[in-house]
Parts: structure tokens; C-alpha cells; sequence
């Protein structure tokens, strides 16, 4: 693989540092800033949101900019919001400064997913794109404990000085390692929207938003769910975050194998077993060994969704790939949005924190609907263009 998909794994990690670890330091930041536990896991929604607006918004205002250019760019705001969230005073300003870092996120996924495939043959895209997802999948692995580890004992302000430190490391591998090229991003606005509306597009994004959202109402509060139901002290949490960190890099990476060869049926097969798992969770939670192991198979279940829910929708929008790219990465967002807002309602109005895992799996289990809908109508344009040969052979 070139180099230069390494310098968007740097970035990614450092992106998916700041993403995730905010799930384990939930309690600290509760209890500096004198908010409840839902009130700080509306940081995690408020971020989605900013990703779900930002990645289109971004992509539609630097259509014109060379794609290495834009993507520097997305890393230069992205440490500066990094760094407002370490000088944050209080809660609304730590909001709007996790906001600002989001708007880098969506954007720079969605152009580094086009730059990604552009790097490699076209029989290894989802390939390529697993690879720069890697460094989400390793900020899981390293990221995140360690980050939960510094902000548990240095204060929830270190972990963020941190991922700015690592998040100019970043700016500069891509802008030693990755190639400058001449080409632009699609200027033709209105006409890669059209695309986008599109039915199978639709539906790939739609996809995207339910299938995904399932992971983030169980994992937004993991650590609650750890240390309330299950019994685990606090300081347990980042190694056991460190064991779905493995996960996702194992998921992740066998996801982009098997979607390189079997799309469609490499979709289906790990949503369903993202929704088994989650399941399974509602029941093992209750006990230390059982949901240790059920969080190893949560992560490897919820990444081997992600290579081929972005190759779906690149498949279905190849004449809007900036565009479509990073709208389905808005759309994991709105999806990550959506399952942490649900799994705040459940904690909140419903049955309580021991029913996330299964309010989780229903929203999952609805992305898998979608999904089969989508393939049968593969099936169905398939047979009807089969069809329209044979006629027009007929007529010749």
C-alpha cells in the first residue's frame, strides 16, 4: 500500500481520539463542570451533529481547493478546536469547541476515502479505505485508553492538550507524505446533489445512519455501564477499552478484505452480527468475564461495518465521489447522534442504563431492513437490465 495512505492514518487516529475518548471520561467531566452524566453525553451528540452538518457544508465551500490543500486545512481547524476544548471554562464553551473540531472530521473522511481509493487499483478500494480507517480503529487501541488513562489522572483538560500535540504530527505527515496533485474536487455542486438524491444513494446513507447507530448508544455509555452494572472499579475502563480497540482494528480490516470480493453480502452478514452482539450484551453486562469478552466482539462487529457501508455509497454515487463520500460520513455521525441521544433517553425516561445495549441493537437491527431492501432492488434493476439487452437484441 503507498505511504501516503500511513499520513491519512495518522490523521485518523488523531481524529478518532478525540471522537471516542470522551465516552470514557463521561463521569470525569460530569463532575467538573457540575452537569449530569446525560448532560455530558450530549458533547458526544453535539460533536455528531457537527460532523453531519459540517461534512457536506465543508465539502460544498472548498470545492474549488486541491484536495491535499483542503485536507491540511481540515487538520489545521481541527487542532484548534482540540485546543479550545483543553482551555474550555465551562460547558457550553467546551460544546462549541467540540463543534469546531467536528467540522474537520466529516470532511476530511469523506475527501480522504476519494483520495484513499485514488492511491490503489480499483480491486483493492475497500482496501484502501480500511487501511485509513485503520488509525480510527488503532486510536480505539492506544488512543483511547491512553487518553482515558491521562484525563482519569491528570484532569479531562490533559487529554485534549494531547490530541492536539498528536493532531499537528498528523498535519505534517500528510503534508510530507501525501502526493499534491493538480486535481480538484468536483466543482459541479447541484449536479453531484442530484446524485445524492438518487434511491440506492438514499438508501446506502440511510443505511449508514441506523446501521452504525446502534454502536454509539451502547458505547457512549460504556463507562456507566461498566462501572454501574457490571461492578468494575473506574480504573478499569481503559484497558477494557483497550480490548474493543482490538476488536475494531480486527473488524475493520476483515471488513475491507471481504467487501473487496463480497460486497453486499459482507454488509449483511456484519450488521447482523453487530445486532446479535449488542444483544448479547443487554445479558452479559451483568457479569465482569462474559461482558470483557462481549466488548472484544462489540468492537470487531461494529468496524466490519464501516468499509463496506463507505464503499456501498461510493459504489452508488461513482460521479459524485466527494460529495457522496463525505456525506456518508455525516450520515455515521447522524447515526452516532441519534444512538447517543436514544441511549440518553433510555437512561433518562425508559427502563434505565441495563436497557441501552438492547435499545441499541433494535436501531441496528432497523439498518439491516434497510439494507436487504437495498440489495433486492440490486436484484430487481439487475434482472430488468438483462431484460432490456435481450429486447434490444431481439430487435436488431
Amino acid at each position: 500500500m503507498p505511504i501516503a495512505l500511513w499520513a491519512l492514518a495518522i490523521a485518523a487516529f488523531a481524529i478518532g481520539t478525540t471522537e471516542f475518548v470522551i465516552m470514557g471520561l463521561l463521569p470525569e467531566v460530569a463532575a467538573n463542570l457540575g452537569i449530569t452524566l446525560s448532560s455530558a453525553g450530549l458533547l458526544v451528540t453535539g460533536y455528531a451533529l457537527g460532523v453531519f452538518v459540517g461534512a457536506p457544508l465543508v465539502t460544498a465551500t472548498t470545492a474549488k481547493l486541491p484536495r491535499k490543500t483542503l485536507l491540511i486545512g481540515l487538520m489545521v481547524l481541527f487542532v484548534i478546536g482540540n485546543l479550545g476544548c483543553a482551555l474550555a471554562p465551562g460547558y457550553t464553551f467546551l460544546m462549541i469547541a467540540r463543534v469546531i473540531a467536528s467540522f474537520a472530521h466529516g470532511a476530511f473522511f469523506g475527501v480522504g476515502s476519494v483520495v484513499a481509493t485514488g492511491l490503489v487499483a480499483k480491486e483493492k478500494q475497500a482496501s484502501a479505505i480500511a487501511l485509513m480507517f485503520t488509525g480510527l480503529t488503532v486510536a480505539n487501541v492506544l488512543g483511547v485508553p491512553f487518553g482515558t488513562w491521562l484525563g482519569q489522572a491528570y484532569g479531562w483538560r490533559s487529554t485534549f492538550w494531547a490530541v492536539s500535540v498528536v493532531g499537528v504530527v498528523a498535519l505534517l505527515a500528510i503534508a510530507y507524505l501525501v502526493p499534491r496533485s493538480n486535481q480538484q474536487q468536483q466543482a459541479d455542486f447541484r449536479g453531484e446533489l442530484r446524485v445524492l438524491a438518487r434511491p440506492q444513494v438514499l438508501l446506502g446513507l440511510l443505511m449508514t445512519v441506523l446501521g452504525f447507530g446502534g454502536v454509539f448508544a451502547a458505547f457512549t455509555y460504556i463507562a456507566p455501564i461498566l462501572t454501574d452494572i457490571t461492578g468494575f472499579p473506574a480504573s478499569a475502563v481503559s484497558p477494557i477499552l483497550l480490548l474493543f480497540g482490538v476488536g475494531l482494528v480486527a473488524g475493520n480490516l476483515l471488513g475491507g478484505k471481504f467487501a473487496d470480493r463480497y460486497l453486499m453480502p459482507t454488509l449483511v452478514t456484519s450488521l447482523v452480527l453487530l445486532a446479535g452482539v449488542l444483544v448479547l450484551f443487554s445479558f452479559t453486562s451483568h457479569d465482569k468475564l462474559a461482558a470483557v469478552i462481549t466488548i472484544g466482539l462489540l468492537g470487531a462487529a461494529a468496524f466490519a461495518t464501516v468499509p463496506p457501508l463507505q464503499m456501498r455509497v461510493l459504489q452508488k454515487a461513482t460521479d459524485a465521489p466527494n460529495l457522496a463520500s463525505s456525506a456518508n460520513i455525516a450520515a455515521f455521525n447522524l447515526g452516532n447522534a441519534l444512538g447517543a441521544w436514544l441511549g440518553g433517553v433510555t437512561i433518562d425516561h425508559g427502563p434505565g442504563l441495563h436497557a441501552v445495549a438492547m435499545a441499541a441493537a433494535a436501531i441496528t437491527a432497523s439498518g439491516l431492513v434497510v439494507t436487504l431492501i437495498s440489495w433486492r432492488l440490486d436484484r430487481h434493476d439487475n434482472i430488468v437490465a438483462v431484460d432490456d439487452r435481450l429486447a434490444g437484441n431481439e430487435t436488431a
